[in-house]
């Protein structure tokens, strides 16, 4: 009886295949690879349980989530709130630059390496932190799992070795790392490096895995394919086509064989879609659903072999904090420890939220200084340690330029020439020169300390003149006056010197303290003779209104979390500057030591959708008995980064409101009815006199108002706006514009 038992027990065996092993590849193919969620949906629907899973570039990037235990509904729902094209476009936010870093992003329109006097172009378009910093969230439950294979499901991915051409294989190390090499599409993103080997996208030589899945243990393959086919002359029509086209010569012939060797080969109807529509992530993830529909009978079949229970994965608990015990900094040679943890600004062993975290990334990548900053969060038993893996930009010279149009200003076109490690480690220096209708220059060095104190010397040369009412400048006469003048064309020149400390409590909250020296100028040539107590130059006929050297002190404090300049739709704003005038050459023969203090305070209100509402108080005041009124405040004209104190005005033109104290409430309404373009409305209302607060007139209804009506476009060069004005004390209207950054 036990040997019949034995023979029979035998046959049995022999007649029951064991379950398959289940291998999915899913290939590369930028945006359209968001078809591969929509058929890991059928996938699981039908019941089938994946043992092994390859994938390349956006394969990578979605295997490997699903491999880590996402399901593919979650995989959905997160690739639908995902913006991909902010993500790839790598934009840093404004709140993540210091102000001067803030202050350069707004005013250069082209930014070139210049390395041994030699223009060159950066190697790609995005660093790709800020899809590395959200794949490090979104991975962090696998955080330690360094051998893919211990992964929930086992995983691999392909990337190509740059210098050689071959293919290699990333089957371990830090997963988020390792996919973000196999997506590096050339041009597109800055090559990655691990284990001192540089890597792009594995889809230039392996863009779908097959056959390294079949060696991880699977006798059954799944594939679902999305690469590009090879386009016609017609489809050609951009850089990144053409280098599609050129990666996709040997991975479009490799298929033929490839899909061939796959048990269920799903093939999205996806020839309509590009790589680069990560807009349309809807439709492609419909079109994998579809397609793998196609094969659901098949599908099943593979589930009834593999004799599973359903696979029920644990929803995965996204990571929100995390505490930060160890930091390990590899690859800063030029920038100090100091400066890095300054830029991150938190501390260590403290709970922190990831976002704290990313903000700090962000905060070194807004720098320029670094062509890659990877990092990995390994758990230490008490916590976590944050291993930061610098790649520092070896350009440390650039070529920037920029051009502007204004009614004040008029035509100018800016050069700049920046040199970062000018002097010493974590320092930049920075020289504008600008030419047109008035020739400007603008010199910076800022010496970053971080947390600690920075010091900063700028000089700055502005020239301007504008046509005012000669009644606004007269008071610094001793001689009579032509009544028969009217108006004057002034020149306005003024030669800046500071010295500076300044330390940044977060990247938009700064405290200043300085020194300042100052040439000031006001002129005109419209006078030629008015009589002998007046110093005129006969050589030039101009006549000086102010030719004196002003010596100060001065204090700042600025908070600025607007996120943009120009059309902010959301954010706070709070700037203060009080000036001590010391001592001065005094031209005038007037001068007394006298203060200047203004600030202004501003939020911005989303009110509905494309609609936010701008609104802003200003004041300024001179404190003191001085007569000297160089510096005295002038409201009028449309524009930003005024010299001195003049103020901008709608419904008045540049300089036609005078008085040494002044309080200002600004209002604007920004439709952003299309991408990039806006429709402007705004209002002004002021009080402006002298010894207004000692008056008590500055509560008083409004002496001064005015109105604008604009339109406004984010260009290349930097806004274009163009303004209507008007005011209804004066019955006058005027056209103000712009075009470019200001500088």
């Amino acid at each position: 009886m036990f040997v019949l038992l034995g023979v029979l027990g035998m046959a049995q065996d022999q007649n029951s295949d064991p379950p398959p092993k289940v291998g999915l590849v899913l290939s590369g193919g930028g945006a359209k690879g968001l078809a591969h969620i929509g058929a890991l949906k059928v996938i699981e629907e039908a019941g089938v349980k994946v043992d092994y899973i390859g994938g390349t570039s956006m394969g990578a990037i979605v295997g490997a989530l699903y491999a880590s235990g996402y399901s593919a509904k979650e995989l959905d729902s997160i690739f639908r709130v995902t913006d991909f094209t902010r993500l790839i476009q790598d934009n840093v936010p404004r709140g993540a630059k210091t102000f001067y870093e803030k202050e350069n992003s707004e005013k250069y329109a082209l930014t070139l390496p210049f390395t041994n006097f030699k223009v060159s172009f950066p190697q790609a378009i995005s660093g790709g932190q800020n899809i590395y910093n959200e794949l490090v969230r979104l991975l962090f439950h696998v955080k330690d799992v360094h051998d893919f294979n211990k992964l929930p499901i086992p995983f691999l991915c392909m990337a190509t070795n740059v210098e050689t051409g071959e293919q290699v294989l990333l089957d371990h190390g830090y997963l988020p790392e390792a996919i973000v090499a196999s997506g590096t599409f050339p041009s597109l993103f800055e090559p990655s490096e691990i284990e001192e080997e540089i890597l792009i996208d594995g889809g230039v030589v392996n863009n779908y895995p097959i056959e390294r899945v079949r060696a991880m243990g699977a006798d059954f393959i799944i594939g679902v394919d999305v690469q590009h086919d090879l386009a016609t002359r017609e489809s050609l029509s951009s850089a990144t086509e053409i280098l599609l086209q050129i990666n996709n010569y040997r991975t479009v012939n490799d298929m033929k064989k490839k899909s061939e060797e796959t048990d269920i080969y799903i093939r999205p109807a996806i020839d309509e879609f590009s790589v680069i529509d990560f807009g349309r992530s809807k439709e492609i993830v419909k079109s994998g659903e579809a397609a793998a529909k196609a094969k659901i009978e098949e599908l099943k079949k593979v589930a009834e072999a593999q004799k599973h229970a359903p696979d029920r994965r644990k929803r995965i608990q996204g990571m929100d904090s995390l505490v930060v015990n160890r930091m390990i900094i590899r690859g800063n040679d030029q920038y100090t420890r100091g400066y890095i943890k300054g830029k991150l600004r938190f501390n260590l062993a403290e709970k922190i939220a990831f976002d704290d975290l990313k903000q700090g990334i962000n905060n070194l990548s807004a720098t320029g200084n670094f062509r890659a900053i990877r990092y990995e969060l390994v758990s230490n038993g008490l916590g976590t340690d944050l291993i930061l893996k610098l790649k520092e930009n070896p350009t440390k010279m650039f070529i920037k330029m920029s051009a502007h149009y204004d009614d004040l200003y008029k035509s100018a076109a800016l050069i700049n020439l920046t040199k970062k490690n000018f002097l010493m480690k974590d320092d930049v220096a920075s020289f504008d020169f600008i030419l047109g209708d008035h020739i400007r220059y603008n010199m910076q060095y800022y010496l970053d300390k971080g947390y600690y104190w920075s010091l900063g010397i700028n000089s700055k040369f502005t020239d301007f003149d504008s046509e005012i009412d000669f009644s606004l400048i007269q008071g610094n006469f001793n001689a009579p006056i032509d009544p028969n003048i009217r108006r004057i064309s002034l020149d306005v020149t003024d030669l800046t010197n500071q010295i500076y400390l300044q330390t940044v409590l977060r990247e938009e909250f700064a405290f200043t303290i300085g020194a300042e020296h100052k040439l000031l100028k006001y002129s005109t040539r419209t006078l030629n003779q008015l009589g002998e107590d007046l110093e005129a130059t006969p050589t030039s006929e101009r006549t000086y209104f102010e030719n004196s050297n002003y010596f100060s002190g001065f204090g700042k404090i600025t908070l600025d979390t607007y996120d943009d300049k120009y059309f902010p739709t959301k954010g706070l704003l709070f700037d203060s500057d009080y000036h001590v005038y010391l001592f001065s050459s005094d031209f005038n023969e007037n001068f007394r030591e006298f203060s200047i203090a203004k600030g202004r305070l501003g939020t911005v209100i989303p009110l509905v959708n494309k609609l936010s509402l701008n609104v802003e108080a200003s004041g300024g005041v001179k404190l003191g008995t001085s007569e000297v009124t160089s510096f005295d405040f002038g409201l009028g004209g449309f524009g930003n980064d005024f010299v001195n104190n003049f103020v901008p005005f709608f419904g008045y033109d540049f300089l036609s409101i005078p008085g040494n104290s002044f309080v200002k409430v600004f209002g604007r309404l920004d439709y952003n009815f299309a991408p990039k373009n806006h429709i402007l409305f705004s209002a002004n209302f002021a009080n402006v006199a002298d010894d207004l607060f000692r008056t008590g007139d500055w509560f008083t209804q409004p002496n001064y108002s005015g109105y604008g009506l604009g339109y406004g476009f984010e260009s290349f060069l930097g806004p274009v706006q163009i303004y209507y004005s008007w005011s209804p004390e004066i019955k006058n209207d005027s056209i103000f514009f712009s075009v470019g950054y200001w500088f």
